[in-house]
């Protein structure tokens, strides 16, 4: 591992505009101030600088913005009297106009999230413009069924109808901000909801500046709204009687809580949570290939992804050779600043996550873990930087063999047998991604089907697209995001049924 100096780039005027003054609350088609005056401030992680002063959204914030998303839905609302064809078109023009301020965007996530400004354009923002054209596609095509009836003597027409739920709360994460703003908002708005997102608050401005867009784009006010805020900004937003839905990806830890939370008056809840990944690499796999696999797995997005390969397993004949690729592999990630273009990994998100990655590695040496790349120090003097990191000789019951760590962390463990290691596998409460390496497409599809996570990889690690759904078994949470299936969970079905006399 070597780290790059700062090599920060000149910032766009458009972005050196958006952050020179505090950033306020998005409400309707106004930006404003929190109610309560309270504001808190969003740091680079590269720099530990701070970037804005931003509103923090309090419960008669919600209120406010509720009650917005409430109007913005109920007919004769602009929104309400919009056609499936109309919101297409609208979907389109969103998809078109973030791509129009794909550099700006990219600069502003690389700011507040630290992850490299390239990694921002070609992968966050290029996805989210995408996600927009995916789904307005969809928009014309969210259709019922008739269904026949046998009644001795009598005669029925039965249908089903997909309708909106109504105001839908996304409560999204720090990893990728715009992006996991975008796998709510784009099916919400799809089927016809109106929505509150409440971003993370380590990562607010690139939601804001999407609102912006949003509004230019033509969405009527009220129908998408942004409450920057902790815990209790959420928190009110899952208690509110006014909101239908929660849409959250977070930890298993807080899904948990807004599940309990929900309960109180059984509105919808979809969940992405957490993942412990297991990334199994039989003897006969293409080695090249899933070493490349395995680093791409472990430490994509700075380790902080849910679906990444942390818990790699390998088969004994191929230990040694494996974990020597992977650790030279790690050792050659160029860590620092993403505004520097010679840097392939930039820092983790705050220094909470900073100290908690580290503590775990630590933890994982006390106990008898081997480092065989990467340090349990940081890795730089300023900013939340960690080595990508690789430990052997642990144990199943170890923290950094159970918990979701979330830092470039991987740990590397032999097995012998298919049977062992898919119980090794499988013994974890996440089921959210998996993945095998084998030449045996046989042995590569049985060991697939025996692992109980929602997506399963085959000879690669995050190949992805928006067609396909993505959600987890156990503990990594409820429904699934993207794709037609994804679409269904932001809609209500009805059954209609009228007798024909």
């Amino acid at each position: 591992m070597t780290t790059t100096a700062t090599g920060r780039a000149t910032l766009l005027p458009s972005v050196r505009a958006f952050l020179s003054s505090p950033e306020r609350l998005l409400i309707g088609a106004d930006r404003v101030d929190a109610a309560d005056g309270r504001t808190f401030t969003t740091v680079d992680p590269s720099t530990e600088e701070v970037l804005a002063e931003v509103a923090q959204a309090s419960a008669a914030d919600v209120d406010r913005a509720v009650t917005a998303a409430r109007t913005a839905y109920e007919a004769p609302s602009p929104w309400s009297r919009m056609s499936p064809r109309e919101r297409s078109h609208l979907l389109w023009r969103i998809g078109d106009l973030i791509e129009a301020h794909a550099d700006e965007l990219a600069q502003l996530e690389a700011l507040d999230n630290g992850k490299r400004v390239e990694a921002a354009k070609t992968g966050d923002v290029a996805t989210a413009a995408e996600l927009f054209r995916y789904f307005a596609g969809w928009a014309t095509k969210i259709e019922g069924t008739t269904i026949p009836m046998s009644v001795p003597g009598r005669s029925f027409h039965a249908y089903t109808r997909r309708e909106p739920i109504g105001v839908v709360a996304a409560i999204v994460p720090w990893n990728f901000p715009l992006l996991m703003a975008c796998f709510k908002i784009v099916p919400a708005l799809t089927a016809g909801n109106t929505v509150i997102l409440k971003p993370a608050e380590q990562t607010p401005l690139t939601a804001l500046r999407l609102g912006e867009l949003l509004l230019e784009a033509g969405v009527p006010a009220g129908v998408v709204n942004v409450l920057p805020g902790y815990g209790d900004t959420g928190a009110a937003l899952v208690e509110h009687p006014g909101v239908d839905k929660v849409a959250f990806t977070g930890s298993t830890e807080v899904g948990k809580k807004i599940a309990a939370v929900a309960s109180g008056n059984l509105k919808k809840v979809s969940l992405e949570l957490g993942g412990k990944a297991p990334n199994i690499v039989f003897a006969d796999a293409d080695l090249d290939a899933a070493v490349a696999g395995a680093v791409l797995g472990g430490y994509f997005n700075e380790g902080q992804c849910c679906v990444n390969g942390s818990r790699l397993y390998v088969q004994r004949a191929v230990f040694d050779e494996v974990v020597e690729g992977v650790a030279a592999a790690a050792a050659a990630i160029r860590v620092g600043d993403g505004f520097d273009p010679s840097s392939d990994m930039g820092p983790l998100v705050s220094p909470e996550q900073h100290h908690k990655v580290l503590s775990y590695l630590r933890g994982a040496v006390a106990e008898g873990a081997v480092l065989c790349a990467g340090s349990a120090e940081p890795a730089r003097d300023r900013g939340y930087f960690v080595t990508p990191t690789l430990l052997t000789s642990v144990t199943e019951q170890m923290a950094v063999q159970t918990d979701e760590i979330f830092g470039p962390v991987v740990t590397a463990v032999a097995f012998d047998t298919e049977d062992e290691v898919v119980t090794a596998a499988n013994n974890t409460v996440y089921g959210l991604a998996a993945g095998v390496w084998s030449r045996d497409i046989g042995t590569a599809h049985r060991v697939g089907s025996r692992l109980r996570a929602g997506t399963v990889w085959l000879n690669t690690w995050h190949a992805d697209d928006v067609t396909l759904p993505r959600g987890g078994f156990k503990q990594s949470g409820w429904g699934r995001e993207l794709g037609s299936f994804g679409l269904e969970d932001y809609t209500e079905l009805k059954t209609v049924i009228a007798e024909l006399r």
